[in-house]
């Protein structure tokens, strides 16, 4: 008996701990997953069930899981990941995908807007530290032109961020609706190795301070880089300054079958006022009121703009959100009040131009998608442009540089041109004063045989002062041109036709 009770004992206890052991087990697994990545210094998405294999859905599930735990997040396994939604990355948190890794969106939930967004975005707080690498995004005709955030409509979209570093994106499906890469509100931004192709913007910023973008080609349709201090109300979350940016080693290539629209990048200012009374507004106008930004949405159901105006009786005074007074919808933009914006100390350099369109241009938007400047508004002067060592590698004849805003000074450098010149130009009674422009233009070359229009002004009263000097002459027939309008030009310069 002895014996028996002896044998059986142990058996039992022996049952018992098994199955209380494989319940901790499971447990201590959950919980050393963290754990263990921490120790080994990253988190493979592929831990929490991302995988080629997946859905969208169980995707999205996955990968938010992953980069919740914050730090080193990878995705190793090559292969197309479908996604039907968004994730969101917060602070101090880097994420990179092996080569071969792509992030299909597909509709399995309806359509959507980004594959990745930080998520101080939807509270308007800021991130920081933030780190993408390697990521190739198939858009895969799958675009919803807004969401969480009305204005904000990149693929790969970042609002209220610090510190935030993007290398190696790739698309090359970009859909009308929606801009490739875009960010607004941020400060220290560093944008590298990038191939962007489709029909809309490549690289679309909003306001911000310091950033540099490099080494990056082009094919798309509409702008490859926009500078929107202002903008389109739908096409921006908030309004400001670009200032302290350096763009550099930059192509701008055809597509087949592309009309030429758009530029190789936008320079966009705009003023607005304080609301009144009265006030006769239309799409996308700005007003400053009880210390915030409010913008008319003025587009109708099919996404165009409703033409004509709307005279404001009632105040906007709402904190966040739409809300419809007088018939006009406002949307709150912002709660931090300036009431000009545009685009300061930026560099180009090293830009090859394939693509024949207008390189760049120095803008006001005058229609209805949106009125830049809001008559009786202070006037915005974009300042300290320079383009260096800037190739036009085609024949086109479209304006290197365009201006329509006041601007201090630009100045081109290093760069070679054919028959492209500078073209200042705005609508009569729009901007009460266009101001000076100084123009520096000197150690370039020139491949245009016979006569060149190297300015033409037409703006009444405008002021422009050019100095040219250590420039070279390919042909012997080559001769530069002033078109002078109704404005005066003061010219200092060694070109042929104008010493």
């Amino acid at each position: 008996m002895k014996t028996k009770i002896t044998t059986m004992k142990p058996k039992r206890k022996i049952r018992i701990k098994l199955t209380h052991k494989s319940i901790v087990m499971g447990i201590l697994f959950l919980i050393m997953m963290p754990l263990q990545a921490k120790e080994r210094g990253f988190t493979d998405a592929s831990d929490y069930g991302f995988s080629p294999k997946a859905s969208g859905v169980e995707n999205v599930k996955a990968l938010q899981t992953a980069l919740n735990q914050g730090g080193n997040i990878i995705v190793s396994e090559p292969g197309t990941y479908k996604v039907a939604g968004t994730s969101y990355i917060g602070s101090n948190t880097s994420i990179e995908f092996a080569k071969g890794v792509i992030l299909q969106k597909v509709d399995e939930e309806g359509p959507f807007s980004h594959v990745l967004l930080n998520k101080g975005a939807l509270t308007r707080t800021w991130d920081e530290h933030i780190s993408v690498k390697g990521l190739h995004i198939s858009v895969n005709g799958v675009v919803k032109r807004y969401n969480e955030v009305f204005g904000l409509r990149g693929q790969l979209a970042f609002f209220y961020v610090k510190d935030l570093k993007i290398e190696g994106f790739r698309c090359y499906d970009i859909e009308g609706v929606q801009f490739s890469i875009h960010v607004c509100t941020f400060e220290d931004l560093l944008i590298d190795d990038t191939i962007l192709e489709g029909d809309k913007d490549g690289i679309h910023l909003g306001r911000g301070n310091r950033f540099k973008i490099s080494n990056a080609t082009f094919k798309t349709l509409d702008d490859a880089l926009a500078l929107n201090a202002h903008d389109y109300a739908n096409s921006n979350p908030e309004v400001g300054w670009i200032e302290n940016g350096v763009i550099e080693n930059c192509n701008d290539l055809s597509l087949e079958g592309q009309p030429i629209v758009g530029y190789f990048c936008r320079i966009l200012a705009g003023g607005w006022i304080d609301w009144e009374e009265g006030l006769e507004l239309q799409n996308a106008d700005a007003v400053v009121s009880g210390g915030r930004i409010y913008r008319v949405d003025g587009l109708g159901d099919d996404g165009k703009p409703i033409k004509g105006t709307w005279k404001t009786k009632t105040r906007p005074t709402h904190k966040e959100g739409t809300v419809v007074l007088d018939g006009i919808k406002w949307v709150m933009m912002q709660d931090d009040v300036q009431y000009t914006a545009g685009v300061r100390n930026v560099v180009y350099r090293d830009i090859f131009l394939e693509k024949p369109r207008s390189s760049f241009s120095i803008h006001f938007d005058n229609s209805s998608w949106s009125r830049s400047y809001y008559p009786g508004a202070d006037i915005p002067q974009q300042e300290q442009l320079l383009f260096d060592n800037v190739k036009v590698l085609h024949d086109g004849e479209l304006p290197f540089v365009k201006v329509n805003t006041p601007v201090d000074v630009f100045t081109i450098t290093n760069c070679s041109l054919r028959n492209s010149g500078i073209l200042f130009h705005g609508k009569k009674g729009y901007v009460p004063d266009y101001g000076k422009t100084f123009v520096n233009f000197y150690g370039n070359t020139l491949y245009r045989k016979g006569e060149m229009v190297l300015i033409e002004n037409r703006i009444p009263g405008k002021e422009i002062e050019l100095r040219t000097a250590n420039n070279i002459e390919i042909y012997d027939d080559f001769k530069a041109l002033i078109i002078e309008g109704e404005g005066n030009i003061k010219i200092e310069s060694d070109l042929t036709g104008l010493k």
